[in-house]
């Protein structure tokens, strides 16, 4: 497809991308393109910003400090905006109170357990009670920190997020199980196969406001890519939002513009015609 339009880089100072199916490949890698633009961008001023739901350990761990050029001050937004930090230091946290966890966690357990499971997402670990072979390696693959315990009730940490895992289709069998908890909590399809569970008000993009706050950036020098519904309030806080080829219709309808499909590299194409001044 034609590349979009897109900012002067004199124009931009922060770029927030989320991770699965926007930057990453069809394999989960970091394409190879966009290593030399990282220190196009570090040199040009401007900030680059993972945003995901997947865990901080995991997402830090792709942006390893040899190949990422300013690596001291990475800003990183984790668990669906739950957990925000710059240079690994916290900028902004959302913790879950105990009581919320527990009813959380107790209507996953009612949930058919082949079709899934919980991983209750904390500060120091992920954790898991479900300890088949086949769960724990699908959801290493976003928790790089993860810890199988006897009794999710009984674990000792501040937790940010309940993510839940379904097999089949999230928004069709998990969401539905998990929607009566939306009076006091916030119930998000993440991805075709999560659902995730967090205090309400707490999103992408009202991390991305607290941290263009903090930087002294503005919707109009931001620019930001997404995929799928948790990427809806990102995506609002950018002047210059791209929905990927591909994407879930009502991000879509949301972004300014169409990217490439991840498959072709989107993120990093946009982001060389920016640098380029094409």
């Amino acid at each position: 497809m034609p590349l979009p339009p897109v900012p002067r880089p004199a124009d931009v100072r922060l770029v927030v991308t989320d991770m699965d199916g926007t930057l990453l490949d069809p394999d989960g890698r970091v394409p190879d393109g966009l290593w030399p633009l990282l220190a196009r961008m570090h040199d040009a001023g401007i900030t680059l910003v993972p945003a995901s739901g997947r865990q901080h350990a995991t997402i830090a761990a792709a942006f390893p400090p040899e190949r990422t050029p300013g690596h001291e001050e990475l800003v990183i937004i984790a668990e669906n905006g739950t957990y925000v930090t710059r240079g690994g230091a916290a900028v902004a946290t959302d913790d879950l109170a105990p009581e919320a966890v527990g009813a959380i966690v107790r209507a996953v357990r009612g949930i058919d357990p082949v079709r899934g499971g919980a991983v209750v997402a904390g500060r120091r670990s992920a954790y898991v009670e479900r300890a088949d072979p086949g769960f724990v390696d699908h959801v290493s693959t976003y928790y790089t920190d993860l810890t199988v315990v006897d009794d999710l009730l009984a674990i000792d940490d501040q937790v940010l997020k309940v993510a839940v895992y379904d097999d089949v289709d999230s928004a069709t069998g998990t969401y539905p199980s998990l929607e009566h908890l939306a009076g006091t909590l916030q119930v998000v399809v993440s991805s075709p196969h999560w659902v995730d569970v967090m205090n309400p008000g707490v999103n992408k993009g009202v991390a991305l406001r607290r941290l263009q706050a903090t930087l002294g950036v503005t919707p109009a020098q931001t620019v930001a890519f997404g995929d799928y519904l948790n990427d809806l309030e990102m995506l609002d806080a950018a002047d210059w939002s791209y929905a990927m080829a591909g994407a879930h219709p009502d991000v879509l309808a949301r972004a300014a513009h169409t990217a490439p499909g991840n498959a072709d590299h989107g993120v990093v194409q946009v982001l060389a015609a920016m640098l380029d001044g094409r």
